[in-house]
């Protein structure tokens, strides 16, 4: 495993900032207030990134991972050790044709602890074969459709059986929809296992992004990161398919936006949804009522808790950061 000190750190470029912090908090019903104590900060762990993405905790060495998908690399963050490279290429390796250098974006622990990735450049879905490597090695699991390479998995969730949930927009790619090696024309949502292979579920979504199921794995939640619909997807699961499209929250009904669009989204094991979207991270009950938001006070592309809950890290544009959480 990778555990060498970036020399960014030394340089000052990339800094350690575990006594900074940064942003604010709205209080939008009371009911926020299980989840985040009065005078609560957010807390920035590190900075200088392009564009931070993906993050999942990782029992196996008490710590988060998370993308910095413009630069092909994924980091690991822990308390004991501070920051340090953990894949370099995370995403993009010549694995297909490809139009830019986008690396790995959304990241997931399988029941068996093997890490899986949502490959841009890479147009895939990947298993790492090892934790300890010099230079990192995937398996893929997955990556055409009825023939086609994919766009860009860009973020994924694992049901209890091991499927796999993931959503292909075109953001790996340079031109995106208009991009020549662009093959399907759509931005899809899918289920792939083994047995299987790859089912098509939805195909309405202009830009499906973060996609969580919920806890009794009913429902499956969808953020679309485009600025012209900006909303929240559910969907019914029922034997594999998605069935009763309808929104479950639009940012339209925001009194106060903020910088970014809906991205990724965590289910609490209340069933609670911690979504980023616009001005930051969105908490909204189940019943798709807003109960506050945690604002970085930058565009925030995903989060994720640690193993007991007692933390929720956000990957806000150039920032790793955390808030402790009830």
């Amino acid at each position: 495993m990778i555990q060498k000190t970036l020399a960014l750190l030394m340089t000052g470029s990339l800094a350690l900032n575990g006594q900074n912090t940064i942003g604010s908090i709205d209080r939008i019903d009371p009911a926020f207030n299980q989840w985040v104590m009065e005078n609560t900060v957010i807390e920035v762990l590190a900075s200088g990134f392009r564009w931070s993405e993906g993050a999942v905790w990782v029992p196996r060495f008490n710590g988060i991972l998370f993308s910095d998908e413009p630069n092909n690399i994924v980091y690991k963050w822990t308390e004991k050790e501070g920051l340090s490279e953990f894949l370099n290429p995370s995403g993009m390796t010549g694995h297909a044709p490809h139009s830019s250098n986008s690396g790995g974006n959304g990241l997931r622990i399988d029941a068996e602890g093997n890490l899986i990735l949502c490959q841009h450049g890479d147009r895939r879905i990947a298993k790492l074969k090892s934790w300890e490597f010099n230079t990192p090695e995937y398996e893929t699991l997955v990556d055409h459709y009825d023939g086609k390479w994919l766009n860009s998995p860009n973020d994924l969730v694992l049901s209890k059986n091991g499927d796999v949930f993931f959503t292909d927009p075109p953001y790996g790619l340079a031109q995106q929809d208009n991009d020549p090696l662009k093959e399907i024309p759509f931005s899809g949502i899918y289920r792939w296992n083994p047995e299987e292979g790859i089912q098509l579920l939805s195909k309405s979504m202009t830009r499906p992004n973060g996609i969580a199921l919920s806890l009794d794995e009913k429902t499956v939640y969808v953020g679309n990161s485009d600025p012209k619909n900006s909303v929240i997807i559910a969907y019914d699961l029922v034997d594999g398919k998605l069935i009763n499209e309808r929104v479950f929250f639009d940012a339209n009904t925001l009194t106060k936006k903020g910088p970014g669009l809906f991205d990724g989204l965590k289910v609490h094991s209340s069933g609670t949804i911690f979504s980023t979207g616009p001005g930051g991270v969105l908490v909204i009950d189940p019943q798709g009522k807003h109960l506050g938001t945690i604002r970085p006070g930058k565009p925030t592309a995903n989060c994720a808790f640690d193993a007991d809950e007692t933390y929720l890290y956000l990957t806000s544009n150039d920032i790793l950061a955390r808030i402790k959480i009830k």
